[in-house]
């Protein structure tokens, strides 16, 4: 490993507990009819952990009329980002706004003052004006990390850019604090995940392909990050079986429909995340050993007092064997069984929230756009081109309310039996 990324390793490993504290809240801060704006540079605009946070919003953590936007923008900053957002975001009225820029801001170069302070009032900047413009709630998040397998810049190597970023990463959570919005923190958990998957794997395990842009397995530390942020628990339910008694229980969203023989039927509104391309040392579930995403954002407990001494549970075409201990305390099925009969319907309802956020990407970032250059060019012309920006809007609500209408509930079946 390059020695400049293993000091700043052993860096933030020493300083993880004090860097790394996710907020905690009473409860998340997206509300009943929300509407979440996805703001960033072309790690956003690729619809990779912006689609993984709106699966969680919809299918997950299920809030009625909740919808989300995608606002990303390929080579964006916060300056960029300030100039643009009443065109690109305000047009739409969100109540809730995740930002996260920082990569570009860097320049790819060595850390200056002239970088920092630039950022700090480029991002200030957005933050007002989206304050000003009603939006409720705002996250600010930090950049994530350069991959050193990847990473070729003729200005700086990969371990001087995440000490640029790492600066970066300080000025937000510092705005973050001076405007009283929340902070999110991408780039400890990212450079963490980094660090301990290549420590695994070896120094050639990539976490994005050109250095700089996240694979699917890096993406999942940004969804990680701003789900924190917002303030989700991960607690998606709780089955409760009596093994001697017969009885059976289930928490909101999922419904016990019987218990009979060992085989426990339950109809779930709520779903388990699902993690895509299993076989895949890029997808997101490869990483899950070192983001503790399943632990801390996605529980969804089997829980059987008086079971006996070795108890099979099989769920869909998979099963496994739990002592009682185990089951007593509580088997967290989302993380043990990842092959499950959610991921089919989960999936099937994230491609049309994929359309959603492609339409989102395109109408924005080419046809919002080009509306702003041509009112800038010829102001006369304002009138029409927000008859434009208004189709847009109201195609972005047919959209929003097709990714809703995808979500259907999932019946399925956990059978529980002694081992002979």
């Amino acid at each position: 490993m390059n020695p400049r990324l293993a000091s700043l390793t052993l860096s933030v490993a020493l300083s993880l507990s004090a860097l790394f504290v996710p907020t905690l809240r009473a409860a998340p801060v997206v509300q009943r009819g929300d509407l979440v704006a996805f703001c960033g540079d072309s790690i956003t605009a690729r619809r990779i952990y912006t689609l993984y946070l709106q699966e969680y919003l919809l299918l997950c953590a299920p809030l009625e009329a909740v919808a989300t936007i995608q606002a990303g923008r390929g080579f964006d900053t916060a300056s960029g980002f300030s100039n643009r957002l009443e065109n690109d975001v305000l047009t739409f009225n969100p109540s809730v706004a995740t930002l996260c820029f920082g990569m570009n801001d860097g320049k790819y170069s060595p850390v200056s003052t002239d970088t920092i302070e630039g950022y700090r009032k480029s991002l200030t900047d957005s933050i007002r004006q989206l304050k000003a413009g009603g939006v409720r709630t705002i996250i600010a998040g930090s950049p994530g990390v350069v991959d050193p397998a990847k990473f070729k810049q003729p200005r700086v190597d990969a371990a001087r850019y995440n000490e640029t970023l790492a600066r970066l990463r300080d000025t937000a959570r510092d705005v973050a604090k001076a405007e009283n919005v929340i902070f999110a923190d991408v780039y400890t958990p990212m450079l963490d995940a980094l660090t301990q998957a290549k420590a695994k794997f070896g120094a050639d395990y990539i976490l994005a392909n050109d250095g700089i842009h996240p694979n699917p397995n890096g993406h999942l530390v940004f969804a990680y990050a701003f789900l924190k942020a917002l303030g989700f628990d991960g607690d998606l339910g709780t089955l409760t079986v009596d093994f001697a008694s017969g009885r059976a229980a289930g928490s909101p969203g999922h419904t016990v429909l019987g218990y009979v023989n060992g085989v426990l039927k339950i109809e779930s509104t709520r779903y388990p995340f699902c993690f895509e391309n299993p076989q895949d040392p890029t997808g997101s579930r490869a990483l899950t050993p070192f983001v503790p995403f399943n632990r801390e954002l996605n529980r969804y407990r089997l829980v059987v007092n008086n079971a006996p001494v070795r108890t099979r549970i099989t769920w869909g075409t998979t099963n496994r064997e739990f002592t009682a201990a185990e089951l007593a305390a509580g088997v967290n099925l989302a993380e043990a069984f990842p092959d499950n009969p959610f991921c089919a319907p989960f999936f099937a309802a994230a491609k049309v929230m994929k359309e959603q956020q492609d339409f989102e990407d395109q109408s924005i970032r080419v046809l919002l756009n080009s509306l702003l250059d041509w009112r800038k060019d010829y102001p006369a012309s304002a009138p029409q081109t927000r008859i434009l920006a208004d189709l847009v809007a109201a195609k972005s609500v047919e959209k929003r309310a097709a990714s809703r209408a995808a979500i259907k509930p999932v019946t399925h079946e956990l059978k529980i039996e002694a081992v002979r």
